[in-house]
Order: C-alpha cells, then structure tokens, then sequence
C-alpha cells in the first residue's frame, strides 16, 4: 500500500462512521426535543402594531410578539402578521427591540436590524444569522407559542 491509498482508507475510515453517528445523535435530539406550549395572548388583544413581551421557551429567554401591518413568513392570525422572536440579538446577545416607524427589530448596543416580516432575516449589522423566531399557533383564539427556529444566542440547545 502506498502513501496516497494509506491516506485515502484512514480519512474514509475516520469520516463515515462519524458521519453515521453524529446523523442519528442529531435526529434522535429532534426527535426528543418538546418544547412548552405556552399562551402568549388571546388573538381579540392584539391590535395592529401591538408589540408584546413575554419568555419562552423559559423564563430566561426573552421574546416579542409583533402585529405586523403585513403577512409575515411564518405568521399566524387572520392575515399572518402575527410574528414573534427572541429578543436576543445574535451578534452579542444585547435584547433587540421593534421600532414601529422603522418596522424592524434593531439592537442598541451594534445596530444590527433585523425583518420580523420576513423570518428574522438580518437587514443590516453584525450579526451573522437571523433572529430566532418563536413558532406561533392560534387555539381557541388564543395565540400560543410552541417551538423555536433557530439557536437563541449563547445556548448549545434552546432547551435548558
């Protein structure tokens, strides 16, 4: 055997069965994963432009719930445009609040902007990821909060 196929059987030997595993870790942590059903308001309260704080997946985690004047990617309400994320900027984590007259989620300590219309996306800024977004529902006209897309900032997991 010479140097190149040593190299080529170590490197495939060393990749596939981690490969193999870190697949299975990874759907069986989806799969495991329960986040907490929590009602954030009763969808007759939100008005246009309401902008709500609440936590979740747990108290330590703070969000905001915006009305958008808008359908927004992965809203909820009779038109969609009821959004929520997770106010922690992912840059630095500094709580990122929404400007009305803007219509953007901006942080204060690196300016870095974020689209609640459009799933969190980063407009400007720092940051290098969208802003998590808090997965909505409404039940009984009541909106509640059920997963989360996207790491909130300094977790491994949002589940803690």
């Amino acid at each position: 055997m010479n140097r190149r196929d040593f190299i080529k059987v170590g490197v495939a030997g060393a990749v596939l069965p981690t490969a193999s595993v870190a697949t299975t870790s990874l759907a069986a942590s989806v799969d495991q994963t329960k986040f907490p059903i929590v009602d954030v308001a009763s969808l007759l309260e939100i008005s246009p432009q309401t902008v709500l704080h609440f936590s979740y997946p747990d108290a330590s985690s703070p969000a905001v719930l915006i009305r958008l004047d808008e359908p927004g990617t992965n809203g909820v309400g009779p038109n969609k445009e009821i959004v929520a994320y997770s106010q922690l900027c992912t840059h630095k984590g500094c709580p990122v609040g929404y400007r009305t007259q803007r219509k953007m989620l901006i942080c204060p300590c690196h300016w870095s902007t974020f689209d609640p219309a459009r799933a969190g996306t980063m407009v400007i800024g720092q940051a290098s990821q969208a802003l998590p977004q808090i997965l909505l529902r409404v039940n009984e006209s009541i909106i509640q909060a059920y997963g989360v897309n996207g790491l909130i900032y300094g977790r491994h997991t949002n589940i803690i």
